[in-house]
């Protein structure tokens, strides 16, 4: 059965997708079954692991809206398999208001299909509405991408409030998977004091792994590849491996019996 790990942080341009995107080729490398989930209207994860979200056939709004079955809107990739998004997707959230059981349509579509898989990631939209909680309610925990700039925890006790509120009314086995500093620059004073800024509102709970700025990472979503397909020996490349051998450790006891033997190669 599946863990479902909603990747969120409703600041943009923290490295959100790159890092859905990376950790899920990562982990499929090491022999895990990943899915991912695209629940940004933008679409960004679909084209990142190579897939058209202008030619798909179906996508999350389907499954959402149309109901359709979660199996057939899976498209698998050299990298991991994915549920595409597209920009139809923008209005699903005036949709789903009158529909029952807003909250819980991503969760139920994708209870279809957790037991073929061993992680699945939710790719968030940057910003706290329907959709969102769509995936908090989906969601066994939150991951958390931070990048080490000025305004790094600016928003971050809005999405505490909404995960608290969340856990509270909606999903109370919520919990949080972990914070991962992103856009680290190991030559600044400043990205070091903002590591240990996150770390002391975060006790125990940031990854030691950190993903450091590098162009490769940048470049890499144009190609239609995660970056360890791209470059393989970039810094980029690197640090996401090594998160997501870390993710791996943590999550060694989750998994199946028949798969920890992976986990722990």
């Amino acid at each position: 059965m599946a863990k479902t790990i909603a990747i969120v942080n409703q600041k943009g341009g923290v490295g959100k997708t790159t890092t859905c995107v990376s950790l899920a080729a990562s982990l499929s490398e090491s022999g895990a079954r990943v899915l991912v989930c695209d629940f940004d209207p933008q679409g960004n994860a679909t084209s990142g692991l190579g897939v058209d979200k202008s030619t798909v056939s179906m996508t999350v709004y389907d499954l959402l809206i149309n109901q359709k079955p979660c199996i057939d809107a899976i498209v698998d990739t050299p990298y991991a398999s994915v549920l595409p998004s597209n920009k139809t997707l923008a209005g699903a959230s005036v949709e789903l208001i009158a529909m029952p059981e807003r909250e819980y349509l991503l969760k139920h579509a994708l209870a279809q299909v957790k037991d073929r898989f061993d992680f699945i990631l939710i790719d968030c939209p940057p910003s706290l509405e329907l959709l969102t909680l769509n995936c908090l309610c989906a969601a066994d925990t939150i991951l958390v991408p931070v990048q080490c700039e000025y305004f790094a925890l600016e928003g971050l006790s809005d999405l505490l409030t909404t995960v608290r509120i969340v856990k509270r009314s909606l999903n109370p086995t919520l919990v949080l998977e972990g914070v991962l500093l992103t856009m680290y620059d190991g030559r600044t004073n400043f990205s070091m004091q903002v590591a240990e800024e996150v770390k002391r509102h975060f006790p125990g709970k940031v990854f030691a792994s950190v993903i450091p700025r590098n162009i490769r990472l940048a470049e890499a979503p144009s190609h239609g590849k995660p970056v360890s397909a791209y470059d393989r020996s970039s810094r980029g490349a690197d640090a996401y491996r090594r998160f997501a051998d870390e993710f791996l450790a943590q999550n060694a006891k989750t998994l199946r019996k028949e798969d920890v033997s992976w986990a722990r190669a």
